[in-house]
């Protein structure tokens, strides 16, 4: 699936629909989901302009009418048409249901579309590498830290990710604790993690740079710091850090892994060298009880 914005709506939305929006939010500085580095999250942010700016044709008019009715018919106002005895106009009726029929219509052909436009399941392709294959990242949420397992470097790392620019990334989620929900707001919506199953969520970085990933949903005491950092580099960039991660001389063994499983927060980033290619699908079946589970002792957590 290739995802393109329509350009009237990028045109509508950059010279109505973004200034409206951010009028607001003029005290904020972070407005990730209004500067989208990829596809994905474009397409996201282009639908929500487009839902306000729609919504827009029923509030405008609604405000500005509920200035002009009370001072015209002020009690002070001599010349206004007074008419005791009026009860029913069709065009007022036909404005007040049309309208809105027509508005949710509008909206609901548009979800419908983008729903399926964007469905997270469906995987990218690149207009700029159209034959590229997604980069495949196994994620799984923990208490409270992220791991993320590279199958096809034999790598796995702690809070931190490193992507190709203009290479589909497929993630694969799922969880060893809580349910928990996966979010990159540059990059594309939010998806759930679950223990004993997994999720496909299919993003793509256009841009080069450092964004920020987290966890959406509470999930304990230390979800909230559960964030991550996405790096976007180019293909030398992101093969020296696959090596980098390589060199670590951390391995993901069993009995590391245990540790991992248990409560800790704030987790700085850990890089590991992973030889168990199945070490991801055993986290699965565990959870899904087809597998033999290993007790973890439990302990206070880790400030």
């Amino acid at each position: 699936m290739v995802v393109s914005s329509n350009k009237r709506l990028k045109q509508l939305t950059a010279l109505v629909g973004l200034p409206l929006i951010m009028m607001p939010l003029t005290a904020c500085s972070d407005l990730a989901l209004f500067d989208s580095k990829g596809p994905v999250g474009q397409a996201i942010g282009d639908t929500m302009i487009y839902t306000v700016l729609i919504m827009l044709i029923v509030v405008i008019p609604t405000i500005c009418l509920s200035i002009y009715i009370p001072y015209k018919y002020r009690a002070g106002n001599d010349k206004a048409n007074y008419q005791p005895e009026w009860s029913h106009s069709n065009l007022i009726e036909l404005i007040v249901w049309g309208i809105p029929i027509a508005i949710i219509v509008t909206l609901g052909i548009e979800t419908y579309k983008q729903t399926h436009a964007l469905d997270p399941h469906k995987e990218l392709i690149s207009e700029k590498a159209p034959m590229e294959r997604p980069l495949k990242i196994q994620v799984v949420a923990l208490n409270w830290k992220w791991l993320f397992i590279y199958p096809e470097e034999g790598i796995a790392t702690i809070n931190e990710i490193a992507i190709p620019v203009d290479k589909p990334v497929q993630f694969l989620l799922t969880s060893d604790a809580a349910i928990n929900s996966f979010f990159i707001p540059q990059l594309g919506g939010q998806l759930y993690a679950m223990s004993g199953m997994e999720n496909k969520l299919n993003l793509l970085a256009d841009e080069e740079g450092v964004y920020q990933g987290m966890s959406s949903n509470y999930s304990g005491f230390g979800f909230s710091g559960m964030r991550f950092n996405v790096l976007v580099k180019n293909k030398e960039g992101y093969d020296a850090w696959v090596n980098g991660v390589k060199n670590s001389g951390n391995m993901l063994d069993d009995a590391t892994y245990a540790k991992l499983k248990l409560k800790s927060r704030d987790n700085p980033v850990e890089y590991y060298v992973n030889e168990d290619p199945l070490r991801y699908k055993d986290i699965i079946d565990e959870n899904a009880g087809l597998k033999k589970v290993t007790p973890v002792a439990e302990h206070s957590e880790s400030h």
